[in-house]
């Protein structure tokens, strides 16, 4: 007896359905959808039986940049200005008072928003310093492994408030790091000493054998990138596809010579990046009156040249971003809105940077063929440039076969 049949599927470019079949969370067999209904002692081979009626069927979403413990607080904060620094400042206030219960709950709603739109894997901030201590960083431990079952949950130990004159904070990375924490990361440039920010990272990154995560060139000034320096760092300590970087809104508002300089140091250096457009388009521009700059770099660029670029939530309802639903394909869908994209062509390549580029980016296998594991994901779409047009519904999600949760299909109910 096999764990799953999921029946008329429709997969790939295929014009046809398929059936799947799944054991031991693997996908076993895949072939094209019969014609004709089962016969009962056919469907008795199953545990169980999913019909996905024709509806499109992909491996899921991942989340590669978000902050589960700084979510949800927007009424803790008071907004005025709407900028970058009043957004830190203010979530620095709130930080103190979290508690593992707070930022438990707060991020539990947070992913199973996450997991209800389809997400089968997230990398998630969780600020480790003075003020929060480690009382964030364990509330996410326990996230990860109430959620485990739907999701796979990283946890990025960060440096949010600087770290060169911060020992403590320092230290706490270190525990972090020793405890369960999946990677480290830092923000140059919130620090009096970015260069040397980004040294202690690394430093920390190769003493525990992890990726690096930076949050970088968070403003509209062409000058003064630390790319290069990123760029430096890795190749010297041989870290070429181990780190990424995200924000980066500085390379918007770079000539195109400047810009495709700093695409080829990241390209030579293999670091990824990672857009954030709700918040890269909230925060930006707030000093202009008038045709106010987008502030969100166009990765359609940097994924011609080979670069690794995907699509990330970043926050979720708090002074950085005041909105959100951790819907991936939304995300993409105001992306390729922002960045004028209309072709099928490149509609397809920001269904990547949410799917094949992420997963990259997570070390995650992704795809839906045998002997790959059976993790799908049933949208009320036709194709994957049909589901970022129309920011599909997510009818169904399986994570090794077994179901994690349902969307049912909105019904209009006509006159008789």
């Amino acid at each position: 007896m096999h764990d799953l049949f999921l029946k008329n599927a429709r997969i790939h470019d295929d014009k046809d359905p398929s059936d799947i079949v799944v054991d031991k969370g693997k996908i076993v067999s895949i072939r094209t959808a019969s014609k004709t209904p089962a016969e009962p002692e056919q469907t008795e081979a199953y545990r169980n039986i999913y019909d996905a009626a024709g509806q499109w069927v992909c491996s899921g979403f991942y989340e590669s940049h978000i902050h589960l413990d700084k979510a949800c607080i927007l009424d803790r904060c008071n907004l005025e200005e709407g900028t970058l620094d009043e957004a830190v400042e203010e979530t620095g206030k709130a930080k103190s008072d979290f508690t593992v219960n707070d930022v438990f709950d707060r991020a539990s709603r947070v992913v199973e928003m996450a997991i209800k739109k389809g997400t089968v894997g997230l990398r998630t901030f969780v600020e480790t310093d003075p003020k929060s201590e480690l009382r964030s960083f364990e509330a996410l431990k326990k996230v990860r492994e109430k959620y485990a079952f739907a999701i796979d949950i990283e946890i990025c130990a960060f440096a949010q408030e600087g770290l060169t004159d911060q020992k403590e904070t320092h230290e706490l990375l270190e525990q972090a790091l020793q405890n369960g924490a999946n990677l480290t990361g830092g923000c140059p440039y919130k620090d009096e000493n970015p260069e040397r920010h980004i040294e202690m990272i690394f430093d920390l990154a190769q003493k525990f054998g992890v990726p690096a995560d930076f949050h970088l060139d968070f403003d509209l000034d062409p000058e003064n990138s630390s790319i290069p320096k990123i760029s430096e760092e890795t190749v010297k300590r041989h870290y070429q596809g181990k780190v990424s970087i995200g924000h980066v809104t500085k390379l918007s508002a770079m000539s195109p010579d400047q810009r495709h300089a700093m695409s080829t140091l990241l390209k030579n250096a293999e670091v990824a990046l990672t857009v954030l457009p709700a918040t890269d388009i909230f925060l930006n521009g707030r000093d202009y009156e008038s045709l106010i700059p987008r502030g969100m770099v166009n990765a359609d660029e940097l994924t011609g040249m080979g670069i690794t670029a995907t699509l990330a939530s970043n926050n979720i309802l708090n002074a950085f971003t005041p909105f959100g639903d951790a819907s991936l394909l939304r995300m993409a869908n105001m992306y390729a809105n922002i960045a004028q994209l209309s072709k099928d062509e490149a509609i397809a390549r920001v269904f990547d940077m949410i799917t094949i580029n992420a997963a990259r980016l997570l070390s995650k296998r992704t795809g839906i063929k045998i002997g790959a594991p059976a993790n799908f994901v049933v949208l009320e779409a036709k194709n994957a440039v049909d589901a970022i047009r129309t920011v599909a519904q997510p009818l169904a999600g399986f994570k090794g076969g077994r179901q994690t949760f349902s969307n049912a299909p909105a019904t209009i109910y006509f006159e008789e």
